[in-house]
């Protein structure tokens, strides 16, 4: 039950320490202030990193470059270039790649559309390089296998190139020209990166028979399915292996062909995000836990000075529950108050530095969620009952006699 009596008898001694009460909420919400600010900012910089991983992440890259060891009597400094078998002898060898596909730039003029014109990237892919791009379709279709297997003369453009060629117009089923040659718009896509959406995508099989003169791919990705990191890195080496006695270079040489496996980057940044927070976190905890001491102290300091009515309570039948039940109240509401205090504050500045700040690849929308915010406030009143405990206890022990003398 309330008992309005102690209440007002709590606030009339906060009233009276008013520069106290103040200092001790101030170290508890300060804590609070820091531990949100700092598990903010950092959320903050692990959106800012991850936001560039927007391909599947299951995927994986690879593609050909330049020798730089010597092997088998063959001098370095050999291209390394792979074609379409590269491609049948992956999908034929290993069950578990999904999204195969070839990717190739194609060198163009400007692309046209009746007097619009605009320089953006020519991409010759399959279909899987889509899934692999993580593509957001917007209108229309992407590209299909029958768009490889009878070389249609079709595209898919990003929004940048819909808005700069076709203005306000519907682009579905208009023709653009490139380097001469018509081409039917059958989708439009947008990517959570803005810039990727300057691109056109064309099937592959046309861009060999046309602009390429023959079957070489520059890259070759793929994703992984449910593989691990270890299985998928497995796989790229024997990958690598394979390619390797193809081409005849040193499996070693890591610049003969070149491969990235998006999963394991994931991993290590989520690892090292983890870490980061963990950290962040123990420095948070400790500053609170220097606000909570504070309390703790000025508490002790509380049962000193009201050490005379705390024995005239227990003179006249207070029972030491009710003693320790009255200063552990004092203390919750102080932390409790100034915690509060201290988290709407961090939250607040988070939301104001996601308003002011533009969204950058290293920092993007700061912020801790509603769970983490949760725990925080009940860890406030734990604390406020652990801060309020000790001089509680040693409170309700004075002997009456003791206390009565108390000068």
């Amino acid at each position: 039950m309330l008992d309005l009596d102690q209440w007002q008898e709590i606030f009339a001694t906060i009233r009276k320490n008013k520069l106290r009460t103040f200092l001790t909420g101030f170290s508890v919400a300060w804590g609070i202030f820091m531990l949100v600010i700092l598990l903010g900012s950092g959320n903050g910089l692990a959106k800012g990193v991850m936001y560039n991983f927007s391909d599947a992440k299951n995927s994986v890259w690879m593609g050909g470059g330049r020798t730089s060891m010597a092997y088998n009597g063959l001098n370095a400094g050999r291209d390394i270039e792979l074609t379409n078998e590269d491609l049948k002898l992956l999908k034929d060898r290993y069950e578990n790649i999904e999204n195969l596909s070839a990717r190739h730039y194609v060198y163009t003029d400007a692309i046209s559309y009746k007097n619009n014109y605009g320089d953006f990237n020519v991409l010759a892919v399959h279909p899987g390089h889509l899934v692999v791009e993580n593509v957001k379709l917007v209108s229309g279709r992407l590209l299909n296998k029958f768009d490889i297997q009878e070389y249609r003369k079709v595209a898919v453009i990003g929004t940048l190139v819909k808005d700069q060629l076709f203005k306000e117009e519907d682009p579905i089923g208009k023709y653009v020209k490139l380097n001469g040659i018509s081409f039917k718009v059958v989708g439009v896509f947008g990517d959570i990166h803005e810039n990727e959406t300057k691109r056109m995508y064309i099937p592959i099989s046309l861009a060999q028979k046309t602009f390429i003169s023959k079957n070489r791919v520059q890259a070759i990705t793929f994703t992984t399915g449910n593989a691990s990191v270890d299985q998928s890195n497995a796989m790229l080496e024997d990958i690598r292996s394979t390619l390797a006695r193809k081409y005849n270079f040193n499996p070693e040489d890591q610049r003969a062909m070149w491969s990235w496996n998006a999963l394991e980057e994931h991993q290590k940044m989520n690892a090292l995000f983890k870490g980061i927070n963990m950290f962040v976190l123990i420095i948070g905890i400790f500053t609170i836990i220097a606000g909570i001491v504070g309390v703790s102290n000025i508490m002790l300091i509380v049962v000193k000075e009201r050490t005379k009515e705390i024995g005239v309570r227990k003179a006249i039948g207070a029972k030491p529950g009710s003693i320790i039940w009255m200063i552990i109240q004092e203390s919750i509401l102080i932390t409790a108050i100034a915690g509060y205090v201290g988290l709407v504050l961090g939250v607040l500045l988070l939301e104001g530095i996601t308003k002011a700040m533009p969204a950058t690849q290293y920092f993007r929308n700061p912020g801790i969620d509603f769970t983490v915010a949760i725990l925080a406030t009940l860890a406030i009143v734990l604390a406020g009952v652990v801060a309020g405990y000790i001089p509680a206890r040693k409170a309700a022990n004075i002997q009456p006699v003791v206390a009565l003398h108390d000068e």
